[in-house]
Order: structure tokens, then C-alpha cells, then sequence
């Protein structure tokens, strides 16, 4: 129905039925459009969501979507627990997503004293992994900050009990391996919730000002294990051979030695059994040793001819063997 008397024109009546749209109404659409956008979250992939009800820890949930009690009662915190962070010293690398990789102040960070007390300019990466999300979270204050201080700390301490030729030669596995270990130590001490997997050396150096002169060193010593290294090969050439050759000659006189001694032995036994047949028939063995002997002087022999000293001439007597014609030709 309608007012056309009405100053401000027609004024439409609300129909039989329809309900007006309080204030109340709406509060009431608002409130239940909010419970249901914050009753719902989703964590993702390589993370693990912390539970907070009115900021106390509840519980751990998986990747994937989950619902919670609304307006602002319980809260969620994702922790990315399967992502493999690290921490660089040093130097900076551009594009980080972790906030506590890069430090305030690399180039303080990398400069360190040996422990023979010289200066070095030491650059390396923490690698690790988040395992305990309540730890990480409310065990420490900072607990990226505190990771940084605990991995500086350690190296410094390794770096300072050893040599700067360590460091920037032969050391540098070692210095590795002691300070994950001495890390993982100290992080599980702190109960940072994080497990260390790896501390790698980048770049180790001296300063700038020295690195000509340390260069030089390093040529030289380098040309040292050079002349050293052909040293060592020469003597492993040489010293094989005149063993071999040593070897060669003592085997030679063992075998000589052994040839003589049986050689004796069976002379001995040879003439032993001759005088004990000697002994019973001394006469028979005495013509047989006679004739075995020139049988083996006469066949070595050369021809020879006796005469009488009253023989003026001996062509009329025998003829000569061709050799001795061919002799007197």
C-alpha cells in the first residue's frame, strides 16, 4: 500500500512475512563468514604445522588441510621441516629465502687467527634441517641467531688451534669433521630442534694485503714437493733395480755354492769308492785306474812319434797325417 501524502514521495511498506534486515542479523552473517575463513588452514609439503591455543602448544600436524577452533583460539605455525637449510659465513649469496642464512656482517665472520697467530680470511656453509618444531620454536629465543653464534664460535675455536698451512691445505677435512661434530653437540645441548648434516670449507685464504708473499710461499713449496716427488721417483727406480740386481748375484753364488759342495761330495764319495776297491785288489785297480786315465789323455793329445836319436830321417818310415802336412805347408 502506498502514502500519497507522504512529503517525501511514495514509501513502499515492508509485505506480510518478510523479515527486516536488523543490524543484528548482520553481525550475526559476518560472525559466522569469520568462523568458517578461520576454521580451516593448509600446511605445505615439506613442512609441519605447530598447533597454538591461545599461544600454548597443542599439538604437531602433517602437510595437508586441517581445521582448528576459530577466531583467533587456535593459531598455527607452519615449520618447514623436511626443507634442507643453511647457513653461509663469509659471503652472501643473492636470492636467500631462509632469513637467518646471511649474516649482518660477513666480512667480520670470515676473518679469524690461526693458532701459529697469523690471519686468515675463512668462508664457509652449515648445512641442517629442522626436527623438533616445539624446540625450534619456544626452547630458544632465536633460534637461527643462536645456530650462527654456536657455528662461529666452534670455528673459530678449531681454526685457532691449527696452522694457517692446515687450514688452506691438508687440514681442511679434518677441520670439517670436528666442527659438525662439536656443533651437533652444542645444538642438541641447547635443544635447538635442528639436525646438523654437514659444515663445508669454501674458500680459505689470507688477507689481501699478505696473499702475494703467501702466493709466493705456495710456489715454493710447491716446487719443494715437486723436486721431492722426482726425488722419490728416482729412488723408486734405481733403489728396486739394485735389490733386484743384489738378489740376482747372491742367487747366482747360493747356486755356485751348491754346485761346488756337490760336486766335492760326489768326488769324495767317487774316491772313496775307489780306495775301498783299491784296498782288496790293489793291483787290478791300480792297471784300471791306468787305462781309464789315458783313455781320456790320449784321445786330447796331439799325435806324436818317438824315435831313436840315430834316425836321421823319418819320411822313409811312415807317412805323415794331413794336418801335420798342412802344418809344414
Amino acid at each position: 500500500m502506498e502514502n500519497s501524502n507522504s512529503p517525501w514521495g511514495r514509501i513502499s511498506k515492508p509485505l506480510p512475512g518478510s523479515l527486516p534486515a536488523s543490524p543484528a542479523r548482520i553481525v550475526l552473517i559476518v560472525l559466522a563468514l569469520m568462523a568458517l575463513w578461520t576454521a580451516y588452514y593448509t600446511i605445505p609439503a615439506e613442512s609441519e604445522g605447530v598447533v597454538l591455543r591461545f599461544g600454548k602448544y597443542i599439538r604437531k600436524v602433517p602437510p595437508g588441510l586441517h581445521f582448528k577452533l576459530p577466531y583467533g583460539i587456535d593459531s598455527v605455525i607452519a615449520v618447514p621441516t623436511q626443507r634442507q637449510l643453511k647457513l653461509e659465513f663469509g659471503f652472501a649469496t643473492t636470492g636467500a629465502t631462509n632469513p637467518d642464512q646471511v649474516g649482518r656482517e660477513p666480512g667480520k665472520e670470515r676473518s679469524m687467527v690461526t693458532g701459529d697467530l697469523n690471519a686468515a680470511l675463512v668462508e664457509w656453509i652449515v648445512q641442517y634441517r629442522i626436527t623438533e618444531p616445539q624446540d625450534y620454536l619456544f626452547a630458544v629465543r632465536d633460534p637461527g641467531l643462536t645456530l650462527r653464534d654456536i657455528s662461529e664460535s666452534v670455528m673459530r675455536t678449531v681454526v685457532g688451534d691449527r696452522t694457517v698451512d692446515e687450514i688452506i691445505t691438508i687440514g681442511r677435512q679434518e677441520i670439517e669433521e670436528t666442527s659438525l661434530q662439536r656443533m651437533r653437540t652444542l645444538a642438541e645441548l641447547y635443544h635447538l630442534g635442528v639436525s646438523i648434516s654437514q659444515v663445508q670449507l669454501k674458500n680459505v685464504n689470507p688477507p689481501e694485503p699478505v696473499q702475494p708473499s703467501f702466493n709466493e710461499v705456495n710456489r715454493a713449496q710447491q716446487d719443494r714437493e715437486n723436486v721431492i716427488n722426482l726425488a722419490n721417483g728416482e729412488y723408486n727406480k734405481a733403489v728396486p733395480r739394485a735389490r733386484g740386481e743384489a738378489d740376482q748375484q747372491i742367487r747366482a753364488a747360493e747356486g755356485y755354492r751348491f754346485k761346488r759342495i756337490n760336486e766335492a761330495e760326489g768326488d769324495v764319495a767317487a774316491f772313496s769308492a775307489v780306495l775301498e776297491q783299491y784296498v782288496k785288489a790293489p793291483e787290478v785297480t791300480r792297471t784300471r785306474l791306468y787305462l781309464e786315465t789315458m783313455g781320456d789323455v790320449l784321445p786330447q793329445a796331439k799325435q806324436s812319434i818317438v824315435v831313436d836319436e840315430t834316425v836321421q830321417q823319418i819320411l822313409p818310415m811312415l807317412p805323415l797325417p794331413a794336418a801335420m802336412q798342412e802344418e809344414k805347408r
